[in-house]
């Protein structure tokens, strides 16, 4: 599962209204009505009554008119409150202006008053939140086809004994590709708010920096790990890193199918599962397909090289934090899920995780969607909270769905692999679960809970094997839990 996982926001923002206030006439400025002329005539028409004995105007509907365009589409009063407090609007400017304890008394009064006019949703692919659904299919292509490498480096990897049940050179492996998944979700997201700041230089820039630094930092912790005769697993671990950090940055710059075309070479993969091809041939496959994609990272991040690419007022690295978290509990939780009896037997789960991450993508985007055009067509709070609870129990339904049938056709196409029992299946389904809406949850910004649970529920499958299921479970219903407080609020949604 290489590159980012981390779904990047749209950059365009909606701006705050000003809330414009009445001016008050100085008592001296006002016109003085003329002098009478003459005696009164009773049967005269008396005409207005003088302007000091005219009733005020309510600034509540002065008020109300001025924002009405943005009354009428509120789904909540706190929406309405926000647009007030954002303009600086003080309790007690509120109490002396309009008589109401506060904004959020205000805000209701307000919604209250205007009628609800919604105007009509614009087409789903001209929002920012649209994603075509074979671009997200490609990512989750790019993200399964380094799997194939495993398959041509068996043979050069044989030899060694195992550690902790597992076939030797595993631990240098895993050790190295879960400091990958950690440090380039980090880097992913640090470039990402460079690109949504309109900074794409200084996007280059940070990849340039980041992705050697990472590729350092997963070669050397799996050699650290490694044991004597390991050496070979730990020389492929290498290799691995280095990719992964080229991975993230074509992934990040937009350039899936440059990477895919650097990934060709492994179709060479397919003619080993059934006959044996030489050692030399299985490493010109692999190196092949290495130097490629560091070529097209390298190209990709040429800009970054520029004088002053370093941007002005960029984000603290320390925001990019939680997303490593993030990747390192999510990224324990697949390798959890792929380890069997052996390798071959997790084989299925791990080939069908890391393609369905297409689709949750695309799903991802489809739940932001259609969420945005429910809070333009629904007229109240309780509509808009059962059709969001509605769109999203179908869209991880949808995504577990696609997940079981990826499952079931890697473990047909898979050699020898054996068919996965119905536990099997249940806890593949939940850690699917797990992801999909800590990925949810991460792209409305909660994403130190999504990745508290998942580590928590890795940690659990780490001390306790098993514990797998229950841990996972456990997770999957916290998540959903948390999904739903925030997702139902209208607020959240607002772009």
């Amino acid at each position: 599962m290489s590159g980012s996982l981390w779904l990047k926001p749209p950059t365009t923002t909606t701006p705050l209204p000003a809330v414009p206030r009445p001016r008050r006439e100085h008592p001296a400025t006002r016109a003085a009505p003329p002098p009478a002329e003459g005696p009164a005539d009773p049967s005269a028409d008396p005409g207005p009554p003088p302007a000091d004995e005219q009733p005020a105007a309510d600034p509540m509907d002065e008020l109300a008119e001025r924002l009405d365009g943005f009354v009428a589409v509120a789904v909540h009063p706190d929406e309405i409150a926000a647009i007030l407090e954002s303009d600086g609007m003080t309790d007690d400017h509120i109490r002396l202006t309009y008589g109401r304890a506060d904004s959020f008394a205000l805000a209701e009064d307000l919604y209250a008053r205007v009628e609800r006019r919604h105007p009509e949703p614009a087409a789903l692919r001209d929002g920012p939140w649209h994603s075509e659904l074979a671009g997200c299919l490609l990512r989750g292509l790019v993200f399964a086809l380094p799997g194939l490498a495993y398959v041509l480096a068996a043979p050069l990897l044989a030899g060694g004994g195992g550690r902790a049940g597992l076939p030797g050179g595993t631990i240098p492996l895993l050790a190295g590709a879960v400091t990958g998944w950690v440090w380039n979700q980090a880097l992913s997201h640090r470039a990402y708010t460079w690109l949504g700041l309109g900074e794409r230089a200084a996007a280059a820039r940070a990849l340039l920096v980041g992705a050697p630094a990472g590729a350092l930092a997963g070669t050397a912790v799996a050699l650290a790990v490694a044991a004597p005769g390991e050496t070979p697993a730990a020389v492929f671990a290498a290799g691995q890193s280095l990719y992964l950090a080229a991975a993230t940055v074509l992934l990040v710059m937009g350039r899936e199918r440059a990477l895919l075309c650097a990934l060709s070479p492994l179709a060479g993969a397919f003619p080993a599962f059934r006959w044996d091809l030489p050692d030399v041939l299985r490493a010109g496959l692999l190196l092949a397909s290495l130097a490629a994609a560091v070529a097209c990272a390298a190209f990709v991040v040429g800009p970054g090289v520029r004088r002053g690419a370093r941007g002005r007022g960029g984000p603290a690295p320390a925001a990019s934090l939680p997303y490593g978290l993030f990747g390192l509990g999510s990224g324990l939780l697949v390798l959890h899920a792929g380890v069997g009896d052996t390798l071959v037997s997790g084989a299925g789960a791990v080939i069908a995780l890391t393609l369905s991450m297409g689709p949750a993508e695309w799903l991802l985007y489809r739940f932001r969607g259609e969420s945005l055009t429910r809070l333009r067509t629904l007229t109240t709070a309780r509509e808009f909270r059962r059709a969001v609870t509605g769109t999203l129990v179908l869209c991880l339904g949808g995504y577990l769905t696609v997940l079981l049938a990826l499952t079931l056709a890697a473990t047909l196409v898979w050699p020898d692999a054996p068919w996965p029992t119905p536990p099997r299946i249940a806890t593949l389904l939940l850690i699917g679960t797990v992801l999909w809406l800590g990925l949810l949850l991460q792209a409305f910004g909660a994403v130190l809970s999504a990745a508290g649970v998942c580590l928590l529920a890795a940690a659990a499958q780490t001390a306790v094997p098993a514990a797998g299921p229950l841990a996972a479970g456990g997770a999957a219903a916290l998540l959903a839990l948390l999904s739903c407080v925030l997702l139902v609020r209208p607020t959240v949604h607002r772009v």
